[in-house]
């Protein structure tokens, strides 16, 4: 893990696709966040990524890939995210990630809305149908976002989530754009607050994440 920044709220910045925890580093997103890091509003944690040993692990069977997730998740939960909390002195965080990476920060803050003040996702994706070659079980549909939440009514949940800040950022020409939409009406079906920020001529590539990002930042008030 690197982590960036000497104070502030933390934020979890997952990597994309069997990205590695330099990733974001390397690509510019830790630099799109300069000011805030300098300013000393946050703290950026970069986990190592896992799904190179869990979705897309097409060695193992797809009920390992996805109990793989589960024992990453537990990771990022106890190792990540309890550390950040403990270290910055905030009892919640922010969760982002672009692209694959989006798909592990609204996973997790839906999974897990008591410690999610903020989830930032850049070109994500929500459906882990395609990973699991049609093999489908409980664990599968509590990881599926597009799933779960339509089918969630538990007023803890709601409770929870209407503190959150939840931003899906996308563009017209994003691979991903479909994926955004579907998710922004089930939340809306289900009266939850969020922001679907498409950009007219963005795709799907760092440069138009490295815009997004330090935006999606300012929203984060402490």
């Amino acid at each position: 893990m690197l982590v960036f920044g000497h104070s502030g709220y933390p934020v979890i910045l997952f990597p994309t696709s069997k990205g590695r925890y330099y990733e974001n580093k390397d690509f510019g997103l830790i630099e799109s966040a300069r000011y805030f890091l300098d300013e000393g509003k946050i703290k950026i944690y970069c986990p190592d990524g896992f799904d190179s040993d869990s979705w897309y692990n097409y060695s193992i069977h797809p009920a390992d890939r996805v109990r793989s997730h589960e024992a990453y998740e537990r990771m990022i939960l106890k190792d990540v995210i309890d550390f950040a909390r403990y270290e910055t002195g905030h009892n919640n965080v922010g969760l982002a990630g672009c692209s694959f990476g989006g798909y592990h920060a609204a996973n997790l803050a839906f999974r897990h809305p008591e410690i999610v003040g903020y989830m930032f996702s850049m070109g994500g994706t929500f459906n882990i149908k395609p990973y699991i070659y049609g093999y489908y079980d409980d664990e599968c549909y509590f990881n599926n976002p597009v799933d779960y939440l339509p089918n969630l009514n538990d007023p803890w949940f709601f409770d929870n989530l209407k503190w959150m800040e939840i931003i899906f950022g996308t563009g017209s020409d994003d691979i991903c754009l479909s994926d955004n939409v579907q998710i922004s009406r089930i939340l809306s079906d289900k009266n939850i607050g969020h922001w679907l920020d498409v950009r007219k001529g963005f795709g799907h590539d760092w440069n138009y994440w490295k815009e997004m990002f330090p935006q999606y930042l300012s929203k984060i008030v402490v």
